[in-house]
């Protein structure tokens, strides 16, 4: 089983694709999350989302053996290795999660989607189009495209 939240940080004032925020990603191994460290591991959030859902959809599509993933001006990471049984995600402490490609799919969807929903970007704004377009690039996975 594994979880994701994305989570933007309080008193930044109107939504912007530039808000600082945190990622985390719980498992049955374990916890990797950008909050609480010294020094911070905060990250922009929408940009970092856009450049997980971006990656994540291709690793999934394709043959690579291992995603590497940093969150946009952060130390954060992530780490997605092919298993014989499926896929481990990792953060910096380890593997945190054994799970499928459907079962991380839908769940950084939803996130992902939550996000977006409970702080809409203004159509506006300069990230909002990466935004919907990683998204709209996405969602399909959930309904097999992946391998």
């Amino acid at each position: 089983m594994i979880t994701v939240q994305f989570t933007v940080r309080p008193g930044q004032g109107d939504t912007s694709g530039f808000d600082l925020g945190d990622m985390t990603v719980a498992g049955d191994l374990g916890t990797a999350e950008s909050a609480g460290h010294v020094p911070d591991q905060g990250m922009m959030i929408y940009l970092s989302v856009v450049q997980l859902l971006d990656s994540l959809g291709d690793f999934l599509q394709g043959n690579a053996r291992v995603l590497s993933f940093t969150g946009a001006d952060t130390s954060f990471g992530l780490v997605v290795r092919r298993t014989k049984d499926g896929l481990s995600v990792a953060g910096k402490s380890g593997v945190v999660a054994r799970t499928t490609a459907p079962e991380l799919i839908s769940v950084v969807l939803r996130a992902a989607e939550d996000l977006g929903l409970g702080r809409a970007l203004p159509p506006e704004d300069p990230v909002a189009s990466d935004w919907d377009a990683a998204l709209a690039a996405f969602r399909p996975l959930v309904s097999g495209g992946e391998e």
